[in-house]
């Protein structure tokens, strides 16, 4: 059984700055309302892109600057806000990214992953150790390029494919999701019930999802949500900086379903 309860920790969850008393609480959650979220989303996304233009804590290339500090590659990311009201009727917000933030999962203000893979010595961290020791051998035989080597290089991808998709299912396995009600399911759960044969890349590292986890775990009632999207667009063109999204289908909808089971919403 997993834990379906965490410690509180005041400092992922934010007061808003000015007072909110003329701004009516919905009276049902909201994830997006006509593409504009609501007015108390609007002032937790506001004080969080501050944030982001300000803090000097860590350094992630948004491709918003010159700045030759942000070396690397360009990666915008999808930034994310939750209204709440804590056991003791206080209204703020808990604030989260998508995937890794300046190549990790926790930073100060942003609640924790679902699932941290990033931690030493961790299955993954092994099993991707193990997936790169079979590459070089495969690179090694191929330079070769000997008749002889050919069935060995064809046993060697096979015991690759094999690994990878091993520790795919494993990770799936890793992640749990938890709603009102303290129920919960894998990944590999929520998506076979929507009829997915796998769970596609990337889910459950979205910042919805982190996000009610964590309201969740420390009986935190969800308000509103909303995410934008904070940097330079990708080769696609779809995300712009500063625009709101809603949650995607492809790998939220189903996290989603079960997460806001019994929760009265828009």
């Amino acid at each position: 059984m997993h834990s379906v309860s965490a410690s509180s920790n005041d400092s992922l969850f934010h007061s808003f700055p000015s007072a909110i008393s003329n701004l009516a609480l919905p009276e049902r959650f909201t994830l997006l309302l006509n593409e504009t979220p609501h007015a108390l989303c609007l002032l937790a996304a506001e004080e969080l892109q501050g944030y982001l233009r300000e803090q000097k804590n860590w350094s992630h290339n948004f491709g918003l600057t010159q700045d030759t500090e942000n070396e690397g590659a360009i990666i915008g990311k999808m930034f994310g806000v939750l209204v709440v009201q804590t056991k003791e009727n206080e209204v703020g917000y808990l604030a989260a990214f998508s995937g890794k933030l300046a190549g990790g999962n926790h930073h100060a203000k942003f609640v924790p992953p679902v699932f941290d893979s990033l931690t030493e010595n961790s299955f993954l961290n092994e099993g991707m150790t193990e997936l790169s020791r079979i590459n070089r051998k495969i690179e090694e035989l191929e330079e070769l390029k000997p008749l002889a080597y050919e069935e060995k290089i064809i046993n060697l991808k096979s015991l690759r494919k094999i690994h990878s998709m091993a520790l795919q299912q494993k990770l799936f396995d890793s992640y749990y999701f938890l709603n009102r009600a303290g129920e919960e399911k894998s990944l590999n759960e929520i998506f076979a019930a929507a009829s997915y044969k796998n769970p596609p890349s990337g889910a459950g590292e979205c910042a919805g999802p982190k996000l009610l986890q964590y309201a969740f775990k420390e009986k935190m009632r969800p308000i509103a949500l909303a995410e934008f999207w904070w940097g330079q667009s990708p080769k696609s063109d779809f995300w712009k900086h500063g625009h709101f999204y809603p949650c995607c289908q492809e790998k939220c909808e189903p996290i989603l379903a079960h997460m806001l089971v019994g929760i009265d919403q828009e």
